[in-house]
């Protein structure tokens, strides 16, 4: 029993997490070098300074449990705790959810998806993910993560990402040093002129609808230099940036990683 108490005592010295799991959440922790980690059985990637991040998806469960084996074969259990959140859901009772998609947008659809894949399938050296991130502009909030219609009981796909609005033309700047991982060629059906960045470690920005992108694919980009404006191509009502993240296959909330717009 002394022993286990033991490894109880040390299980926070050895594994250090900085923040509090949640839906939509990322957060950074430490461990010793060369120690491996598993988030509910799949690995997650350590830097060679023992550094490493965590996220969790906007329908993340209640409980997760990241598991570490130290280089001296220790290994280390621990649950998790993943706060919910209180989601902003308009419900429409009475309007049908209109989801008829033309020919034309099917065939265009399936090769903007494969690129969109396939951009998120690189993987880069961006340390991008060890900052604090910064709004890429600034300016009234239009649409909040997570948000989501409910059309006569059947539920619209959640917002996605953080709505920016501001006047077309307006620059865009890198939250997080990264590298251009997608600068489309020609406007998406839905995203418009997709500009995709990676921070590293699985997590990357996509920021859609922009009017110009002034960047390409391979560059690597500083926190704060400009790449790109804000426009209103693809499906969008009126000019604004929509910012999203993921973090692999986990939607998280970029409002969690900036901070509350301050003036």
């Amino acid at each position: 029993m002394i022993v286990a108490a033991a490894l109880i005592a040390a299980a926070p010295a050895v594994l250090a997490l900085d923040g509090t799991p949640g839906q939509g959440a990322a957060l950074t922790g430490s461990v010793p070098p060369g120690t491996t980690l598993q988030l509910d059985g799949q690995p997650v990637a350590v830097a060679a300074d023992g550094r490493f991040l965590i996220a969790f998806d906007r329908d993340a469960g209640p409980a997760a449990t990241l598991i570490a084996t130290l280089p001296d074969g220790q290994r280390i259990v621990r649950p998790l705790s993943v706060a919910p959140r209180a989601w902003r859901i308009e419900r429409l009772p009475t309007l049908p959810r209109i989801s008829q998609p033309s020919a034309e947008f099917r065939r265009r659809r399936a090769p903007e998806l494969a690129q969109i894949e396939a951009a998120r399938d690189k993987a880069t050296d961006a340390q991008g993910w060890r900052q604090r991130f910064i709004w890429p502009v600034r300016g009234r909030i239009s649409g909040l993560f997570g948000s989501q219609r409910i059309y006569a009981g059947e539920p619209g796909a959640y917002h996605s990402g953080v709505d920016v609005a501001r006047p077309a033309g307006t620059p865009v700047a890198a939250p997080a040093d990264g590298v251009v991982i997608l600068a489309a060629a020609a406007p998406f059906t839905l995203e418009g002129n997709l500009l995709m960045i990676d921070h590293g470690m699985g997590l990357n920005s996509a920021f859609l609808h922009l009017s110009r992108i002034d960047v390409k694919p391979g560059d690597r980009v500083r926190q704060g230099q400009l790449v790109g404006a804000i426009g209103a191509t693809g499906r969008a009502t009126g000019p604004h940036l929509h910012w999203g993240m993921k973090w692999h296959d986990a939607r998280i909330d970029p409002l969690l990683l900036a901070g509350p717009m301050t003036p």
